[in-house]
């Protein structure tokens, strides 16, 4: 993007403004995971326990700080998600004992699902590994997976997990109603 995705703006909030708000409005919190210095101001702020190790690293270290058994976890750059979707994998992953609750449309969306807080010993060893990729750290894991019949079925779409990667996808958000 050239810049901190979390302080793109969209429809006139910044993409970080609208994660926050919608966690808030589904959990009753939220925490960023990143640098103090930058996001402090923002919202309670945890440092990565891996820093540079990617997603995988993040959700590590927003689980060893979690008191919840359940925690959802989001993108910052998914504009596209809705208090209703973050209920509904909140309501899906309460039924179950699986260790992540995680949708899929085309591919799974592990940057917009729920983590038992147990999942963080499995990110940890990934992450000792050097194994950064999220759905690698899945193998032998009982996982809840929301196939896309399902989400269609709730009212949800593909569109619901884009991400605003480049300057294209921005422009190409901008166009969606």
């Amino acid at each position: 993007m050239g810049s901190n995705k979390a302080f793109v703006d969209f429809r006139g909030e910044t993409l970080l403004a609208r994660a926050l708000a919608l966690l808030q409005q589904a959990c009753g919190n939220a925490t960023i995971v990143g640098d103090p210095a930058i996001f402090a101001s923002f919202a309670p702020v945890i440092s990565d326990v891996f820093p540079g190790c990617g997603p995988l690293a993040g959700i590590h270290s927003a689980l060893l700080h979690s008191s919840a058994d359940l925690n959802l976890m989001l993108a910052v750059d998914m504009p596209f998600v809705s208090e209703t979707l973050l209920r509904f994998l909140l309501r899906e992953a309460a039924l179950t004992d699986a260790i992540v609750t995680v949708p899929r449309t085309t591919a799974l969306q592990p940057l917009c699902a729920v983590y038992r807080r147990d999942f963080a010993s499995t990110a940890e060893q990934a992450l000792k590994a050097g194994a950064y990729k999220i759905n690698a750290a899945f193998a032998g894991l009982p996982l809840r997976v929301i196939e896309e019949h399902e989400l269609v079925a709730a009212g949800f779409s593909e569109k619901n997990f884009f991400n605003v990667n480049t300057p294209e996808d921005h422009r190409a958000a901008d166009t969606f109603s």
